[in-house]
């Protein structure tokens, strides 16, 4: 059967749409949700197939692991090894949201995301229905829905129009990246901005941005400091 949206402001929709991504994500079927930023194309991120799935829909190879949503802080800490304080710091201010933060991962899990060497994307959006979703699947690998080297779906058409029956379920909460302002660096671009901090558990650690997006270099700063690598760093 071919792959249906669900238009998640009318309500039996949402409740049918929702109901129908959860047992999606259940079998290891992909997913379509909407975040605050672009449309993600969603996996279970401990259904290791799932995640292949994930990967071959975009046409991206392991050496580009997807990263994770989750939906609060309490997962952060379940998931990273170590959240050093100024982590703790940027999540306080730019979570639920566009920032997405790359941590060692805690060495116990039994997934796998791709080549990670150990670490973990990970991201809490601000949209209620992939919240909604996040708090009743778990951690979610997610990546842009699109595939490699087009541009990010905004909406639920344009994920369709480049996914088409990838993803078993499309769920529709509107145009995506609405509540930012252009990026500034890459105007028009609604990506999260990516940061590693990796490093901050080492000595004279600093914070690197890997992706500029909607959260701007200098806000990022203004939480962190000269904990902030340059650019030229």
């Amino acid at each position: 059967m071919a792959p249906r949206i669900y238009d998640c402001s009318v309500d039996t929709e949402l409740m049918a749409g929702m109901r129908l991504a959860r047992a999606a994500i259940g079998r290891g079927a992909l997913v379509v949700i909407p975040t605050d930023t672009v449309y993600g194309i969603a996996a279970d991120a401990f259904n290791a197939e799932a995640v292949q799935r994930l990967l071959d829909a975009k046409g991206r190879e392991r050496t580009s692991p997807p990263p994770v949503l989750i939906p609060g802080i309490p997962t952060l800490d379940a998931l990273a090894a170590e959240v050093p304080q100024a982590v703790r710091d940027l999540v306080a201010a730019f979570w639920p949201g566009g920032l997405t933060v790359i941590l060692h991962a805690q060495a116990s899990l039994s997934w796998d995301l791709g080549e990670t060497r150990g670490t973990v994307a990970l991201r809490m959006p601000r949209n209620p229905v992939a919240l909604e979703l996040l708090s009743e699947t778990g951690p979610l690998a997610v990546s842009s829905a699109n595939r490699t080297g087009e541009p990010a779906a905004l909406d639920a058409r344009g994920a369709e129009d480049m996914l088409g029956d990838s993803a078993d379920v499309y769920l529709d909460g509107g145009k995506a990246g609405a509540d930012y302002d252009d990026v500034g660096e890459r105007p028009g671009d609604s990506s999260s901005t990516i940061v590693d901090a990796t490093d901050l558990g080492e000595p004279g650690g600093r914070l690197r941005i890997v992706r500029s997006g909607v959260v701007s270099r200098e806000a990022i700063r203004s939480i962190v400091g000269e904990l902030l690598a340059d650019e030229a760093e």
